[in-house]
């Protein structure tokens, strides 16, 4: 059996087809980690059960493929990385139909946990695939490809979401994966079936396993749910996190110190590249993600946007991400990947700071110019960030990498969205006790406000309701604005953890020599 490196690289129809079943495949697994947020209201209606219950749909997925991602490499060595990306496409095909046939929320948990544990080895497999499949001077077009598949499926989410969920009905947001899966296996396994892996007998690290399971699962679930628990005020949330902690540091004691065959390749982090790579790529992504949750959040609750409507504002962002993509991957072997990122975090801080100008009477024309403004970071972000994470790897370490990176990035995005979304509620309830000291009996204005609402037939509770949703609705605002330009700064900050990195040269193969 051929090792990675001595492999050809595809051509003519097979690498076109098997690009467009990575991608696909890439784009499914991404999509289901958004498709459901905002058919959360439909489902607990149909299943009987509150929406605090209901959040259980989007924690069990989430928990799962954290806990699944960084094994990626272990199972990769072990039963070889087209089979397990294979397998890994009809189980979750499989888990999507149970998903959608689920009759019950606990029947409906227990296959979300299984669809995120499937999903896991996905997105890292794809990235190795792709690469394999291209001539290694061609890395960056494929790190194109997949660059663009993984950001723009979470912003299509809530759009294809809503548009099913009020048009067809929410198992729908399951089913539609299963042609898509269907397709992606058989072609995935036509084509790379005779470029199989290597494998080896690796022990199971049980132990490690066990602990990683623990800590993560914790860490997750603390993120996910401590916005609803209100944080360190609720002993569970204190729990969650004292486990976290704990078992992480007795995870990397047995990882590091223990165990000869870790089930979480560590020593990659003795990589000057992987590590900052990794660290500038989480970061940026969290903050990013946060921000993604937010928009749409704030445009439905407080701007009156349906989620349909929500998710066609917010899709105009892969407009440049996929005109400069192809142009990116071009150059990203060609030009140090550390001036490419500094592009992406530069716009990503641009377009955030023309958000702060974001006011409630903004029509969809000015609220979009920001958003695809952020389009073209996107082409410019994952695409070097990851060739910095994988360079000077050899080609059978690149699973590993990318499945370690990937956790990062994963667990970022729920630290960015459990941050994001803590914050815009407490400056919101700032602002609004700010704008609340300018109302008062002794107001003129106020007064004249609250003569012209009873006027129009309200009652004098029914005014003083309209006026404080008058405030709710500006100090959201305002608390948005506030992230936008905390994150813009961040931004920026982060051009000094991309600059620790050392040079990559030019024209070094992704994931075959380059920087260590």
């Amino acid at each position: 059996m051929a090792t990675a490196d001595e492999l050809p690289p595809l051509t003519g129809a097979a690498k076109v087809l098997g690009t467009v079943c990575l991608a696909l495949a890439t784009f499914m697994n991404v999509l289901d980690t958004s498709i459901a947020n905002v058919s959360l209201s439909s489902i607990g209606g149909d299943l009987g059960v509150s929406t605090t219950q209901v959040t259980w749909v989007i924690t069990s997925f989430g928990v799962a493929n954290a806990i699944a991602v960084p094994l990626t490499g272990w199972l990769s060595q072990r039963f070889g990385a087209v089979r397990l990306f294979t397998a890994s496409i009809v189980l979750f095909s499989v888990a999507s139909l149970l998903c959608g046939l689920s009759s019950s929320l606990p029947e409906l948990i227990a296959f979300r946990v299984l669809q995120g544990a499937v999903a896991g080895p996905m997105i890292p497999l794809s990235q190795a695939l792709l690469l394999s499949s291209f001539p290694k001077a061609k890395a960056g077009t494929a790190l194109a490809i997949w660059g663009v598949t993984t950001l723009i499926a979470p912003v299509m989410g809530p759009l294809l979401g809503g548009w099913i969920t009020d048009n067809i009905s929410w198992p729908w947001i399951f089913y539609i994966n299963i042609p898509v899966g269907v397709f992606a296996a058989v072609m995935t396994w036509s084509i790379y079936s005779h470029r199989e892996t290597a494998r080896r007998k690796l022990p199971i690290d049980g132990i490690g396993l066990a602990l990683l399971i623990v800590w993560v699962g914790s860490l997750q679930i603390m993120l996910d749910k401590g916005q609803e628990l209100d944080w360190f005020n609720s002993y569970t949330i204190i729990a969650l996190a004292a486990i976290a902690v704990v078992v992480f540091c007795l995870f990397l004691a047995w990882e590091l110190l223990e165990n000869p065959f870790p089930v979480v390749d560590l020593t990659l982090f003795k990589r000057r590249n992987f590590w900052t790579g990794t660290l500038a790529l989480a970061l940026a992504y969290g903050v990013f993600f946060g921000n993604v949750v937010i928009l749409p959040l704030w445009l439905q609750q407080y701007m009156g946007y349906t989620a349909t409507e929500a998710g066609l504002l917010t899709a105009p962002v892969g407009l440049l991400a996929l005109l400069l993509s192809p142009f990116v991957g071009r150059w990203v072997g060609k030009v140090d990947p550390r001036y490419l990122a500094s592009v992406a975090f530069l716009i990503f801080a641009i377009a955030l700071y023309m958000r702060t100008g974001y006011n409630t009477q903004a029509n969809f024309g000015y609220l979009v110019v920001p958003i695809i403004v952020q389009g073209a970071a996107l082409a410019f972000f994952f695409i070097p960030l990851v060739t910095l994470v994988l360079s000077g790897l050899p080609p059978e370490r690149v699973p590993a990498a990318s499945g370690l990176s990937n956790f990062a990035r994963i667990l970022a995005g729920s630290f960015g969205t459990s941050i994001a979304t803590t914050l815009w509620d407490h400056r919101a309830i700032l602002h609004h006790a700010q704008l609340t000291e300018y109302v008062s009996n002794s107001s003129t204005a106020t007064a004249h406000y609250l003569r012209i609402l009873q006027a129009g037939g309200l009652s004098p509770e029914q005014a003083g309701a309209a006026i404080n949703r008058s405030i709710d609705v500006e100090s959201h605002l305002l608390a948005a604005n506030d992230l936008f330009w905390l994150s813009s700064l961040v931004f920026l900050a982060l051009l000094g953890v991309l600059w620790l990195a050392r040079p990559v040269k030019a024209n070094a193969p992704t994931g075959a020599g380059g920087a260590h």
